[in-house]
């Protein structure tokens, strides 16, 4: 798609129904992302996620999916410690939860891992920039980059990612000039979420672009619906009619 100059379009999903409604309207990567922890669970950070939920929501995902491409998210050490067990994850990702790509964070220190898992027939997503299972190093879930020393590591990261055998990367929350400049850099997709309109494709958080969330709204995120007041309205107009005797109406009634 980068060739012919088209834009990638992703969003993410966790369950059956937001999966199948993605592809029918023609999303092109699905990520079944460990931001379950924030979005589904209701954690402040995503690395309390484990192997087996990411299984689990992969599943249901996949299990939807007709057309769109499925990329499940690899949690929190379940690659850190070593390229066979990250190897034996990215097998359980496909063979259990039926994905067709699997996603890990980080640079070049990473690379002989991905390459592993590509090696074995697995494509791998990188993913650079504000990478969340670190927030604990990081400390704060701000800009990246900012600094000439930081970018130049982005800058090598990318290239080192797409020799290692990355077919796309994502790049988190960096100034959108970095950005832009990585995407011409590398023969490979690079699909940005808070990193301007440079990059060759754009993914968001469902739930944060359905507007499901009223205390979270980052700059970055544009809102195309407000799902969370519409839902909160209708359950409210439920209960009201339940306590007034108004429901169920003899035509809602057998």
């Amino acid at each position: 798609m980068k060739a012919r100059g088209q834009r990638i379009v992703a969003l993410t999903a966790y369950d059956f129904l937001m999966a199948e409604l993605l592809d029918e309207a023609g999303v092109d990567v699905i990520l079944v992302g460990d931001s379950a922890a924030m979005a589904v669970q209701g954690r402040h950070t995503t690395v309390s996620v484990t192997m087996e939920q990411m299984l689990y929501h992969s599943e249901l995902v996949s299990s939807a999916v007709e057309r769109a491409l499925v990329v499940g998210d690899l949690p929190f050490m379940s690659y850190q410690i070593n390229a066979d067990e990250a190897l034996r994850n990215a097998g359980r990702m496909v063979q259990e939860a039926h994905v067709e790509a699997v996603k890990l964070e980080g640079g070049k220190a990473l690379c002989a891992t991905i390459t592993r898992i590509v090696e074995a027939g697995i494509p791998v997503m990188g993913h650079l920039g504000l990478t969340p299972q670190s927030i604990h190093k990081f400390g704060t879930y701000q800009v990246r980059a900012t600094e000439p020393e930081e970018a130049d590591e982005v800058r090598r990261d990318a290239l080192a990612l797409e020799q290692a055998g990355a077919f796309a990367i994502v790049l988190e929350k960096v100034p959108a000039a970095l950005a832009s400049e990585v995407s011409k850099s590398v023969s490979i997709p690079i699909i940005g979420i808070g990193a301007g309109g440079g990059c060759d494709g754009q993914i968001l958080v469902s739930h944060d672009m359905l507007g499901l969330y009223s205390k979270f709204h980052p700059r970055f995120v544009r809102r195309y619906a407000e799902l969370g007041s519409q839902m909160k309205e209708a359950f409210e107009r439920y209960a009201k009619d339940v306590r007034a005797g108004d429901f169920p109406s003899e035509r809602e009634s057998y």
